[in-house]
């Protein structure tokens, strides 16, 4: 993939040769609104994005929306307009960056029972969530000592990194939230908590969910990480390192320039370069992460495949399954 991206703000002050690298807009949003007839909604989505030239991911629910598409401004635009439309919508706005290519293969626009799953019935964050920090404060909240600071996301997304000094509740997924409170989070609900996660959805819900066990001081990064990483600068920052995101360009750094991980074809897990110099390494096919869970199946699937993309690259092509 063309590593060439920058952030939206900056758009507007790069040449037209530069501008050809980066046509491709890279849209997040989500929020919680009530919604009806989700399937009339699936079908409609489908057909704009299909019309618009838009690739990626939104989720639907009863609770709201969530997701993230690239393509071309007009299309991201196109789509907003009908977004706007429905009561509840008419404020949907998005985390919007630039890159080469397209970050996604295909487009997808499923139906769940949570656009981000808790898995705890009830928790609803229209009714109440944590309080928001703006990135230009963040740093002053979680430099506080008695401030408690958690981040909400998977551990291998926090592998990747985290802010200073933050706790990994070392989750596999955010399912696992509700028992890491239950069992490691104190039960003095007078202590100052600060929560963070990639766009601020997560911390929507697991903040509602601590509000609802009684927890009085919780506080969340308004925007989630990516907000941060746009309006404070490197210098400022208490950032650490790249952050995971949700479509082939795997992470994007501090400057949400494409990062330089990749992901492991067999368990989709993130790999470092000093993952993919290890000699269980084996390209197109496995990881060190993941060599030993591999069936001969599974493997002589994976390698049929890697010699597809092969093949492709040499035709000139890109094959669908390639980064």
């Amino acid at each position: 993939m063309d590593g060439y991206h920058v952030k939206r703000n900056s758009v507007n002050n790069i040449s037209d040769s530069q501008f050809e690298k980066v046509s491709i807009q890279v849209a997040a949003f989500y929020k919680f609104v009530p919604l009806d007839d989700l399937e009339t909604l699936q079908r409609e989505i489908r057909e704009i994005c299909k019309r618009a030239g838009l690739l990626g991911t939104v989720l639907l629910a009863h609770e709201g929306i969530n997701g993230t598409v690239a393509g071309p401004a007009a299309g991201v635009e196109k789509l907003f307009a009908y977004f706007h439309q429905f009561a509840g919508l008419e404020d949907l706005g998005s985390k919007d960056s630039w890159c080469g290519q397209n970050p996604f293969y295909r487009m997808k626009v499923r139906l769940k029972k949570e656009i981000v799953t808790l898995g705890v019935e009830g928790v609803d964050p229209r009714r109440e969530v944590g309080e928001y920090v703006a990135p230009e404060h963040w740093n002053d909240l979680i430099s506080r000592p008695e401030v408690r600071l958690i981040d909400t996301r998977n551990d291998y997304e926090v592998a990747l990194g985290t802010f200073k000094g933050a706790e990994d509740p070392q989750t596999r997924s955010f399912r696992d939230f509700p028992t890491w409170v239950e069992t490691q989070l104190d039960a003095d609900r007078d202590q100052p908590l600060a929560m963070f996660c990639t766009g601020g959805i997560r911390c929507e819900k697991s903040t509602a969910y601590l509000k609802e066990l009684g927890y009085k001081n919780v506080y969340h990064l308004e925007g989630g990480i990516l907000n941060y990483l746009e309006k404070v600068s490197v210098e400022d920052s208490l950032w650490q390192g790249d952050c995971f995101v949700f479509d082939n360009r795997v992470t994007v750094d501090h400057e949400l320039n494409e990062g330089r991980h990749e992901l492991c074809p067999a368990c989709r897990m993130p790999l470092s370069e000093e993952d993919r110099e290890s000699p269980e390494f084996e390209k197109n096919v496995s990881c060190p992460k993941c060599i030993d869970r591999l069936t001969p199946q599974r493997r002589a699937s994976l390698e049929e495949r890697g010699r597809q993309i092969e093949l492709a690259r040499a035709r000139g092509e890109k094959h669908i399954g390639s980064r």
